[in-house]
């Protein structure tokens, strides 16, 4: 790959790191970098080979002491430049150029409790990562604050530990999250007991989280609601047409935000007319793909998305290329699509564009099978909710009111 900028060329003509510099200035044009931008961080880095020129140190010797060492060398320092420099860095260690950061190893007993119980978690249950990382947080916390600054002897851990500890810090948790922190207590009691440090199971003592899952009709929107948001969306431009791609998926296919996230370049089989879903719980379903989503992902493969490396099927617009990290990006592009079409629900996250197609399913006359086939649970009860947007049948099971007052 070219560098597209002659100023930027210019800067790394005679530099002792010129070869180094070319390759790095190669991945910031396919990462989508401004010619501007590029100028900006290799000179920069000129600066650097100049600085290390006369010193007895070479370009396999830097590591974050000598790039701090440059920095403060150096008598005006801009924003960008240490993330410049760490860029650059991880850039030579990505091509063995200079040895990788030794990772910083944890010897304290609580890390050894952590990292014995992540082995059970994820070779014993099959957990995901994120799961892992999530329970061994909520045991990490409890276990500070159960022995303070004692000796960590699990086999001391009564009933009433875990009970306090919940009813203590429940309350000011969302019921989702205090759901999951009492979960995690069960799983750490249940292994702590599987391996001999209890002498009994303590998980039946773990308090019990109300989360009332019926107790709400699903948020939802109308289908010409639905179809008044993906019409706002600005297809003349590359951002509109990614976004209005993610929102056919939310809105035809029922997507949760992960599973867009998770979305690669061979899970469309343009042929068979399908897409794989990398779904909850490392599950995969191919799903039929209507013609409508095709099309949209179709326009924006082939006229926005950057050649690149990277598999996913959505990245992000601004360099450097990446997918999306979390989430969180496909809940802003739902609510940036809600407030363009002047909807203002009271529910904005993207679960709201798949309790839409539930709701339109069940009114069209769908069966609560079919509709869970198509979200993919695992359990009817999970689509059982639905049920209660069905208001038409639910009012013939009602008994008429009695009027006038009692004889």
């Amino acid at each position: 790959m070219r560098i597209n900028s002659l100023q930027a060329d210019r800067c790394l003509r005679g530099s002792p790191l010129e070869f180094h510099l070319r390759t790095f200035a190669n991945s910031l044009v396919e990462d989508g970098y401004t010619d501007r931008t590029i100028e900006l961080k290799l000179g920069l880095l000129a600066c650097l080979g100049r600085w290390l020129q006369p010193t007895k140190f070479s370009i396999t010797d830097l590591d974050e002491r000598l790039l701090q060492a440059f920095l403060k060398h150096r008598r005006r320092v801009h924003g960008g430049d240490l993330k410049t420099l760490r860029q650059f860095l991880d850039h030579l260690r990505k091509r063995n150029v200079v040895p990788g950061q030794k990772p910083i190893c944890d010897r304290s007993p609580l890390a050894g409790i952590l990292n014995q119980y992540e082995t059970y978690l994820r070779s014993e249950r099959g957990l995901v990562a994120h799961t892992i990382v999530n329970y061994q947080d909520f045991v990490r916390k409890f276990l500070l604050e159960r022995f303070r600054k004692e000796p960590f002897r699990l086999q001391e851990i009564k009933p009433s530990d875990i009970s306090d500890y919940v009813l203590r810090h429940g309350p000011r948790m969302a019921v989702g999250t205090a759901h999951s922190m009492t979960t995690a207590f069960r799983s750490f009691l249940r292994w702590l007991f599987q391996k001999g440090e209890l002498k009994a199971d303590l998980t039946a003592f773990v308090p019990s989280v109300a989360s009332w899952r019926l107790s709400t009709v699903p948020k939802y929107l109308a289908p010409e609601e639905v179809e008044r948001m993906l019409k706002a969306c600005d297809r003349r431009t590359a951002i509109g047409r990614r976004d209005y791609a993610i929102l056919l998926l939310l809105a035809r296919l029922g997507l949760r935000a992960a599973e867009v996230v998770a979305l690669r370049l061979q899970d469309i089989n343009w042929k068979a007319g399908e897409i794989l879903i990398r779904g909850k719980g490392l599950l995969h379903d191919w799903m039929p793909l209507p013609a409508d989503v095709g099309e949209a992902l179709s326009s924006y493969l082939c006229q926005d998305r950057p050649a690149c490396q990277i598999r996913r099927v959505f990245l992000r617009m601004d360099a450097p290329r990446s997918g999306f990290a979390t989430t969180a990006a496909v809940r802003s592009i739902v609510r940036q699509a809600l407030g363009r079409a002047d909807l203002h629900p009271a529910f904005k996250g993207t679960h709201l564009l798949r309790h839409s197609l539930a709701t339109s399913m069940l009114r069209s006359g769908a069966t609560m099978g079919e509709i869970g086939e198509v979200l993919r649970h695992r359990a009817p009860m999970t689509t059982e909710i639905y049920a209660k947007v069905d208001f038409e049948s639910l009012r013939s099971l009602a008994h008429p009111w009695p009027m006038g007052g009692a004889q």
